[in-house]
């Protein structure tokens, strides 16, 4: 039996039926099921259906998200292990898809009590006393999600309870069960807990979780009450961390059932999916801007290199988030050249590439313990990113033409940031083979797309070291 839409009709059979009362709820014969049992249920349903089930996440189909389904089908609290910037908490957030729609919950109460068992004081006494009479409410799938970022302060009281002293002062006993204020884990009761980066909490914090994890018992204050929570726990975690070397306790490992590994994208098509779902798009855009595919692939190339690059600290790990960023300051800076001069289209370039040196020292520690500059480091990385792209799409054979007319002398080429596309009509006119390499670029034959092409062929050729090339002040030159 499943609530439906609005979070006031239960299913009973054929039957629909208005519930405000646990009397009501005995009426249409609703059941009350486990959270496990919850998601589980409604995971078999998704599966046997087709329906995607963690629409949004790009890469797992076939590594992380059929390991998570294992262990929801069978019952288990998970954590997953990985970097940062490889969707863990997005994954479990999207487990929220698989909770009904709506549930029902003794009104009033601060753990979402469930109408025919409740766990609590307050709940027992009110059921003891009003009976059928009981009046409840109903929570939505969101209203039954707790997250929390694991800290060295994070204490017990955020996460189990503590006493509440406005209660004591009101005549209460400290032994008295209403004393507590409930903290984040009791309050996902018959829900979804998440916590990140578990190995963050300080260890006795660790060992007060170990009872409710497996026991469902809650100690507050020095006494106990047994308190038979129903939770479904999922954590996060960095997997040096996640060690008895690391910061997290044997036993509180124990507890989980299932260790899901998450990655970074294993291909460029599934990074450039990501960044194209991610990236920050406005909608006054003054002019069109168009990405070709090879700067595409350069972006990614960067921080593909970059997770295993030695003077870049792998521990902090190297996300798509620094892709995404060097996507944005790549069109930024082909958006700020047609504004400046004047082109109604942007199209990005080999020379935008100075424009990454920024978004990638920002979200990357480097390790330069041999005095290198950090600038050199990130230089030498692009460099080397766009000489593997190159490699991909052209041989030097293939654009021997083009080399023969830099050696016999005096031709040149200067490129920049803010060049038009304009100012490279002579070169283009002159060089044999641009066109047959923007048809295998697939790039549309305009000005600004060919003066893109004519970038990428030439940073290459020199990379391939067939073209020399000269830094000046804000361009570049190329020749033989």
């Amino acid at each position: 039996m499943a609530a439906g839409a609005a979070g006031h009709g239960v299913y009973a059979g054929s039957a629909v039926t208005v519930a405000h009362t646990i009397g009501d709820l005995r009426r249409a014969e609703y059941r009350v099921q486990p959270i496990k049992s919850e998601l589980r249920r409604n995971l078999i349903r998704k599966l046997q259906s087709g329906e995607r089930l963690f629409p949004g996440i790009v890469g797992y189909d076939d590594s992380v998200i059929p390991q998570l389904e294992n262990a929801l089908l069978a019952g288990q609290d998970v954590v997953l292990l990985g970097e940062r910037g490889q969707a863990k908490s997005r994954l479990i957030r999207s487990l929220t898809s698989l909770l009904d729609e709506a549930v029902p919950a003794i009104a009033g109460c601060e753990i979402n009590d469930d109408p025919y068992s409740p766990i609590c004081r307050r709940c027992r006494d009110l059921v003891a006393e009003r009976g059928d009479e009981t009046p409840i409410t109903w929570l939505g799938a969101e209203d039954r999600y707790g997250e929390k970022l694991a800290t060295p302060d994070t204490s017990i009281a955020d996460l189990i309870g503590e006493v509440d002293p406005i209660r004591v002062a009101e005549g209460r006993y400290l032994s008295d069960e209403l004393v507590i204020h409930y903290g984040l884990i009791p309050r996902t009761h018959r829900g979804i807990f998440a916590i990140n980066e578990l190995p963050d909490l300080a260890e006795r914090i660790q060992v007060g979780l170990l009872n409710i994890i497996e026991e469902r018992d809650v100690q507050i204050r020095g006494f106990r009450i047994r308190l038979p929570l129903d939770v479904f726990v999922v954590a996060t975690a960095n997997p040096e961390d996640y060690t008895n070397r690391g910061r997290i306790i044997t036993p509180l490992k124990d507890r989980f059932g299932a260790q899901v590994r998450t990655h970074y994208p294993r291909t460029v098509e599934h990074e450039i999916a990501i960044v194209e779902q991610e990236r920050v798009v406005f909608d006054d855009m003054p002019v069109p801007v168009h990405v070709p595919q090879h700067m595409k692939e350069i972006a990614v190339e960067i921080t593909h290199l970059a997770r295993r690059h030695p003077q870049i600290n792998q521990r902090s790990g190297v996300s798509v988030r620094v892709t995404t960023a060097n996507y944005e300051s790549l069109t930024s800076s082909a958006l700020r050249r047609a504004l400046i001069r004047g082109e109604k289209e942007a199209v990005v370039r080999v020379s935008d590439l100075v424009a990454v040196t920024p978004s990638t020292a920002g979200k990357v520690e480097l390790d330069t313990w041999d005095g290198t500059d950090d600038d050199q480091v990130l230089d030498k990385v692009v460099r080397s990113a766009c000489s593997n792209v190159f490699r991909r799409h052209f041989s030097a054979q293939e654009l021997s033409d083009l080399v023969q007319r830099f050696d016999r002398g005096g031709f040149t080429v200067e490129v920049g940031p803010l060049m038009t596309a304009e100012s490279y009509r002579s070169a283009i006119e002159e060089l044999p083979g641009l066109d047959r390499a923007r048809q295998k670029l697939d790039e549309p034959d305009t000005p600004q797309s060919m003066a893109a092409v004519l970038e990428f062929v030439l940073e290459g050729l020199h990379l391939s070291k067939r073209l020399n090339k000269t830094a000046l002040e804000g361009t570049s030159v190329y020749g033989g």
